[in-house]
């Protein structure tokens, strides 16, 4: 299938971070606990998505915001994973550093976010324009937390401006920026079944029910709508059906990035004209994979080829 749009993918990465993932026994209050285990990444949503879409051997461009010394940290941690296809763009303060503690017994992970630094207005009007000119007319990828300085409105008018452009956009928001968001009619929108659930103001407990609210935000004017459902998998609803591709039994380590691995296999599967059902196998193949792995690490391509026959879709029909 092929429309006339360019393949190439643009991510947008504007609030990064540096993940640090303990291991612990066990959290005591207040005692010092000594980690068995420390780990440092390259993170947020933005950043995960990119280097995902590097091991799928994707056509990316990552815009991304550094400031300090854990920027530096983060560019280290990067290394040359994402290769001529990072624009890079300074501020002063420091990129966030977010933290992960994986509990043993009982087992259990924590996660702490900070905000990050203040974007400047020059700033944020380079980077806007690095990744609208990167996104094209092919697919503009909006997720991560909003630093301070950048407005909420700030994902809906790229949205729109993608679509201006002739390309699609796809966001992972959440609260008043999802909101907004959803008024630019987005090509495909990913939300965890928390957010699906605050949306719809309800508990959504089985499948059906999920895939009920995802077909009413897809009739609102979105292309698709996938909601990531943890070890039960991922539903996927476009115009013609529904889909729900179950997640395979495997060791987790950690499900940080998970969300983002997923989100890099559908847009990868979109991007090469994949219909939605082959679009949904791939992004929860890449989210399983990423969850055999400590910290965020993401997935390898050896890990899907190890999961393929394990990963199957079924039609919904909702």
């Amino acid at each position: 299938m092929n429309d006339g749009r360019d393949s190439s993918i643009a991510v947008l990465a504007i609030n990064p971070a540096v993940d640090i993932s303990y291991e612990v026994s066990q959290l005591v209050p207040d005692r010092k606990v000594r980690a068995e285990r420390t780990s440092y990444y390259p993170g947020g949503n933005g950043i995960n998505v990119a280097r995902a879409l590097a091991e799928l051997g994707s056509p990316f461009r990552c815009c991304s915001v550094v400031g300090g010394e854990s920027g530096d940290l983060l560019l280290r941690l990067l290394g040359d994973s994402l290769g001529e296809s990072h624009s890079v763009f300074r501020v002063d303060g420091e990129t966030r550093v977010n933290s992960t503690v994986h509990q043993k017994s009982p087992s259990t992970q924590y996660e702490i976010d900070s905000s990050g630094p203040d974007i400047p207005a020059d700033t944020l009007d380079e980077i806007d324009r690095c990744f609208l000119s990167a996104s094209g007319n092919g697919y503009g990828v909006l997720t991560g937390s909003t630093p301070p300085g950048v407005p909420e409105t700030h994902r809906r008018q790229l949205a729109e401006q993608i679509g201006a452009q002739g390309g699609r956009a796809v966001v992972d928001a959440y609260g008043p920026i999802l909101a907004e968001a959803l008024q630019a009619n987005p090509f495909l929108l990913r939300l965890n079944r928390y957010v699906l659930e605050m949306t719809a103001m309800q508990r959504l407990e089985s499948l059906e029910t999920v895939a009920v609210e995802a077909r009413k935000l897809q009739q609102g004017g979105v292309g698709h709508v996938c909601i990531s459902l943890a070890s039960k998998g991922a539903i996927l609803v476009d115009a013609d059906n529904s889909y729900h591709c179950a997640a395979p039994r495997m060791h987790v380590q950690s499900t940080v990035g998970c969300g983002d691995a997923l989100l890099a296999g559908l847009v990868n599967a979109a991007s090469r004209g994949e219909d939605a059902s082959a679009m949904l196998r791939l992004g929860v193949m890449c989210g399983s994979a990423t969850a055999g792995h400590p910290g965020t690490e993401m997935f390898r391509l050896e890990d899907l080829e190890q999961l393929g026959d394990k990963v199957e879709v079924t039609t919904l029909g909702i």
